[in-house]
């Protein structure tokens, strides 16, 4: 599934919010012709908004009938819009309901209160007010179906309840992490987690309920690397000197990180060589060292997302020379990892069935060890693709990680019969 920026004003093949294109079925003919956003939920999804709100500025925008409620998914805007149009539009509905007003970031909670639309950015803790004069400001305020603080409170009556009640009928099977004793969890809870994803583990072994749950974004100190690098330069010099932070670098807040760079470069090179495996591993070190990050383990991660292309799994064995001299911790074998599932996973999902044979090069080429692989492939993460795509990505690699598991145990035993 092809991807864009969600602010597609930035061409930068690095900025880190993505989303699927849209995607138009046009349907019927005469008065019922009609047009179908195929992936609306995906893309509604990556905004972090509900697809309700999407459609219906769609119909407002073009001013036709868009049903807000649809009982298939089947997302419907009468007359027929082509998907370019759409994804036009789309912008718009960005711009006004998803990007912060001040950083331009798309990490945005929708708070409703007194009838009013306020944007909460969880990247530099700013709160904006939607314009109310906005048709959609008054069908996103009309149709608030999630009543805030009271509506958590009727949710964890409700699972008290429940459990009051398994408890009264005697059942003690419940899963430990599951206080209502089904297997799979309240299926309409709208704060369920993905399962396997690493904050549900955490939550289960804390036996922390979902509306307990304390996350990052409420901890009153802000620990991201801008607020950090700021904390930074209003230490003493003498004190500055005393510390090492981490990733802490010298880019410019306003522009592109030296990483972006990087990869830009990378990608260029390759369009002027006309083939990625053209760029030199030499150059590629060389312009690393430039930006002064050949030792950090976010290059490596840039690295698994642009020197490779379909061709990966015989690329791998060609490029371990260079990949060796930069790899030099578990910490970078986790993040060349996690590279290796953006680029499969969201940048050419096509690939995603080769997932076995990638690990398999990186195992045999010494560039990850068995542990980490293990690691990885125990528990999704939603650290560099969505939930969804991690599961997808392990799931690929299956195969692998049973082989590695055999292989093994193949080992031990040879061991001991000798």
């Amino acid at each position: 599934m092809a991807t864009v920026n969600i602010r597609r004003d930035i061409s930068d093949p690095f900025y880190r919010y993505k989303m699927e294109k849209l995607q138009s079925k046009i349907e019927g003919k005469g008065n019922g012709i009609k047009t179908v956003v195929v992936n609306l939920n995906s893309v509604a999804q990556s905004l972090s908004r509900p697809p309700a709100y999407v459609i219906k500025y769609f119909g407002f925008e073009l001013g036709a009938q868009a049903n807000a409620k649809p009982t298939d998914d089947r997302w419907i805007i009468n007359g027929a819009h082509d998907a370019g149009k759409l994804q036009d539009y789309l912008d718009g509905f960005i711009s006004k309901f998803v990007l912060c007003k001040k950083c331009k970031n798309p990490e945005t909670d929708v708070i409703i209160k007194d009838e009013k639309i306020t944007l909460d950015c969880k990247a530099c803790g700013q709160r904006c007010d939607v314009d109310p004069r906005l048709k959609l400001s008054t069908f996103i305020v009309r149709n608030n179906p999630k009543g805030g603080k009271k509506e958590k409170k009727d949710k964890k009556a409700r699972r008290e309840a429940k459990k009051e009640k398994s408890q009264s009928n005697g059942d003690h099977d419940a899963s430990p992490g599951d206080s209502n004793g089904s297997e799979n969890g309240d299926e309409n809870d709208d704060d369920a987690l993905e399962a396997n994803s690493d904050d549900e583990i955490v939550r289960q072994a804390k036996g922390i309920e979902p509306e307990e749950e304390i996350k990052d974004d409420d901890w009153a100190v802000d620990f991201s690397e801008a607020a950090v690098k700021a904390r930074a330069k209003d230490l003493p010099d003498d004190l500055k000197r005393s510390l090492v932070l981490e990733d802490a670098d010298d880019d410019e807040a306003d522009g592109p990180s030296a990483y972006e760079q990087l990869g830009s470069w990378i990608i260029e090179s390759a369009e002027k060589a006309g083939d990625v495996a053209k760029v030199s591993d030499i150059d590629i070190y060389k312009k690393a060292k430039e930006f002064g990050i050949e030792s950090k383990h976010k290059t490596v991660a840039v690295l698994a997302q642009s020197i490779f292309d379909a061709k990966i799994v015989k690329q791998i064995e060609d490029r371990a020379p260079l990949l060796k001299k930069m790899i030099t911790s578990e910490r970078h074998e986790k993040a060349f990892l996690g590279g290796t599932e953006r680029f499969v996973g969201q940048d050419h999902p096509a690939l995603i069935t080769q997932v076995p044979a990638i690990l398999l090069g990186y195992y045999q080429n010494d560039l990850v060890s068995e542990e980490t692989l293990k690691a990885w492939g125990a528990k999704a993460s939603k650290k560099y693709v969505d939930i969804s795509t991690s599961k997808k990505v392990r799931k690929s690699a299956q195969p692998f990680l049973e082989w590695l598991e055999n292989a093994e145990s193949e080992d031990e035993s040879d061991e001991d019969s000798e």
